[in-house]
Formats: C-alpha cells, sequence, structure tokens
C-alpha cells in the first residue's frame, strides 16, 4: 500500500464504505425518532454532529423527551460509552506520536466503526507510521459524513418510513462484519464469545437496563481479551478487542 497521505486517506474511505452501508439505516432511524419524540430539527442534527454517537444518542434523545434530570441524563450516556476507553488504549500505542490537534479529531472521529477497520490497518499494514493515522481520519470522516446525511433524511421522512422497511436490522449485520475479522486467535475469540454470553444474559430490561447491558459486554470482552505485553510496545494496552455490537433494543423501542 503506498505510504502517501493521500492514498491512506483514500484507502481509510474505501475500507469504511461497506460498513456504511449499514449504519446509513441506523442514522436514518435516529432522525425519525427523534424529531417524533418532539425534539426540533436543528436539536436533532446538532446531535448527530456533536455528539456522534449512535446509542448515546438515542438513549439522550428518548431521556430529555421525558424530562429526565441533566445529571441522570448524562451519566447514563457517560456509562454507554465506556467502551471507548478501551478503543483509546487499544489505539494509544499507534497514535502517540501525534501532536495534540491529531489526537483531539481522532478522538471526535472514534466510534465503533471506525475503530473496527482502523486497528486491523494499525496491526497488519506494511506502511510506516508517519502516516497512518491518514487512514484513521479517512474512515473517520467516512462514517461521520453517512451519519450526518442519514440523521438528515431520517428528520426528513420521519414518520413516514415504513415500519416494514426493517431498518434496525442492518445493524447486528454491520457489528457482525466488523466482528468476524479480527477474530483470528483464542483469545480474540474468548474476548467475542464472553461478550456474547453476557448479552445474552443480560439481554432483558427487567434484568439490567440497555446502557448497563453494553458497559458489561465490553468489560466482558476486556477482562478476557488480549493484552500486548510491556516492552519496547511501551505499557500493557488493550490490543484489538473486537468491537461489541450496538444493542438494537434502543433503537426498536424507539432506528
Amino acid at each position: 500500500m503506498s505510504t502517501l497521505p493521500r492514498d491512506q486517506f483514500v484507502a481509510g474511505i474505501r475500507a469504511e464504505l461497506p460498513i456504511v452501508l449499514g449504519v446509513v439505516p441506523f442514522g436514518m432511524i435516529f432522525g425519525a425518532v427523534a424529531v417524533s419524540g418532539g425534539l426540533p430539527f436543528a436539536l436533532a442534527q446538532a446531535m448527530s454532529a456533536v455528539i456522534f454517537a449512535g446509542s448515546a444518542q438515542f438513549i439522550a434523545a428518548q431521556l430529555m423527551n421525558v424530562g429526565t434530570p441533566i445529571f441522570v441524563l448524562l451519566l447514563t450516556t457517560l456509562v454507554v460509552n465506556l467502551r471507548h476507553l478501551l478503543y483509546s488504549a487499544s489505539l494509544a500505542p499507534h497514535t502517540r506520536h501525534l501532536p495534540l490537534r491529531w489526537k483531539m479529531a481522532l478522538a471526535y472521529l472514534l466510534t465503533d466503526e471506525a475503530y473496527a477497520v482502523t486497528i486491523i490497518h494499525y496491526n497488519e499494514a506494511d506502511t510506516p507510521p508517519a502516516t497512518r493515522h491518514w487512514f484513521f481520519l479517512g474512515a473517520g470522516l467516512a462514517l461521520w459524513s453517512a451519519w450526518q446525511a442519514s440523521t438528515a433524511l431520517g428528520i426528513l421522512l420521519g414518520a413516514r418510513i415504513p415500519a416494514s422497511w426493517a431498518l434496525d436490522f442492518a445493524l447486528p449485520l454491520t457489528f457482525m462484519g466488523l466482528v468476524i475479522p479480527t477474530l483470528r486467535d483464542r483469545p480474540h475469540l474468548a474476548a467475542a464469545l464472553s461478550a456474547g454470553l453476557v448479552a445474552v444474559a443480560y439481554d432483558s430490561e427487567e434484568l439490567a437496563p440497555d446502557a448497563i447491558q453494553r458497559t458489561l459486554r465490553a468489560w466482558g470482552a476486556s477482562v478476557v481479551g488480549p493484552r500486548r505485553p510491556q516492552g519496547n510496545g511501551g505499557p500493557a494496552a488493550v490490543r484489538a478487542v473486537p468491537a461489541p455490537a450496538e444493542s438494537t433494543t434502543t433503537a426498536t423501542a424507539a432506528a
């Protein structure tokens, strides 16, 4: 693969495009759910631009619609997104040489989908570390653009999206595509299996709220997942933990 920043950027976009196909329906569902719940059009679109986190946006929109206190809203969305700590720890050895402005930009673009293709590229690509972050940027911007456009489309269509389309079914298929390429050894298989078992065990609102379910899945994967040994590679860090699938409970309940 070419080491030029432009080529790395384009490669990141291309790697993300198959995943975008599954994310677009999810963004449309969020836009429709947000405005049907009473949020102004501008606020619904701003949530996608500022927060840029699908599951957190669904939960925040629902809590705002029922008048939840701001502290509870912030705490809930924080718990939902704790899995990003694992992603950040996994990527830190690859981005530590970057200036602060790059780290801030990539942190904003860090999502389940961008992480999945980027960590594979970092671990397998033969390109020098000096330009690999352009791949990350391309993947992140491709997803960001699709999320903004699909949210806007969902806002415009609103309740006119037929329920028979079953758009929420695209999301689990997308995350299956994210996880499967990383299952190449026993530690990764164990991480995926533990996350799946925890998801099944707590796949009931009577047992645990949806936000807690996501956190438990991520923690379960991190406990048995592979870790980078200490040495020249830096302090121990989580390596390529398979991205935990976003639950569609929130989307279907409210897409």
